[in-house]
């Protein structure tokens, strides 16, 4: 499945994706959201 990697990598240099990174780095970084997430992930790995 190469086609996917490379439009991945292309849309991660490209300035939407960058923005995209930006965001999601800003997200990681914040408790709540982190939390949220690992709930999230919990929650679709079927654990509480």
């Amino acid at each position: 499945m190469p086609g996917l990697i490379t439009r991945l990598k292309e849309f991660a240099r490209s300035p939407q994706g960058q923005r995209a990174v930006a965001s999601a780095r800003r997200a990681a970084a914040d408790p709540r959201k982190r939390a949220q997430a690992r709930s999230l992930l919990g929650r679709l790995r079927g654990r509480r």
